[in-house]
């Protein structure tokens, strides 16, 4: 992050765990996290440096981890990455190669990555619209999600494919103030 103050491992993993337990879980954003979370079995995991060169392999090396691992002990892992990829088209563009890196090493079929951003912004939407807080994260953030556990979720869930609808309405009536209000952005943790 060009100019801006790097930020330590442990307040972007007690950011990142705010974030996820007061709006994804919170809001019920993701109605699949609320278990792996009660049952400790998301994995965060932190890159420090500010470059980017080499995430690809951490996160490599994350799916490696994540696949030896029965479910039981760990379902998911977010790899949060605070002091780089600060521009969203970047850390798109990133995720693009990184999604071709990991089918490249197997992975295709076995995990799913989703990310988040702090600036997230879905194509066709103003930068301030409330939807894109969805997809936002305190920090870069990619999220390694087992395939499995996914399908698993999908069945259990009904209508899942309605959670995006249910999303976008709950955060149109919480609004730009409420989502501030939940305190989730960098640094929230310290407060």
């Amino acid at each position: 992050m060009t100019g801006a103050a790097t930020i330590e491992a442990m307040q972007a993993e007690a950011d990142t765990r705010r974030w996820l337990e007061r709006a994804v879980i919170g809001l019920n954003l993701c109605p699949f996290a609320k278990a792996v979370h009660v049952k400790a079995q998301i994995h965060l995991a932190v890159y420090m440096p500010a470059d980017d060169a080499a995430l690809i392999e951490m996160l490599l090396s994350e799916a490696n981890e994540l696949a030896a691992l029965e479910v039981s002990v760990r379902d998911t892992t977010l790899l949060i990455a605070p002091n780089t990829l600060a521009d969203f088209l970047d850390f798109n563009d990133f995720t693009a190669r990184a999604e071709r890196k990991l089918a490249r090493a197997g992975f295709d079929g076995v995990f799913q990555l989703a990310s988040f951003h702090p600036q997230f912004q879905f194509g066709g939407t103003e930068p301030d619209d409330i939807s894109n807080a969805t997809n936002r994260a305190p920090y870069p953030t990619l999220h390694l999600l087992r395939e499995d556990s996914v399908s698993r979720a999908v069945e259990a869930f009904p209508e899942a494919e309605a959670i995006f609808e249910r999303n976008i309405e709950t955060l149109e009536a919480l609004g730009p103030e409420g989502w501030a209000a939940l305190d989730v952005g960098p640094g929230s943790a310290r407060r």
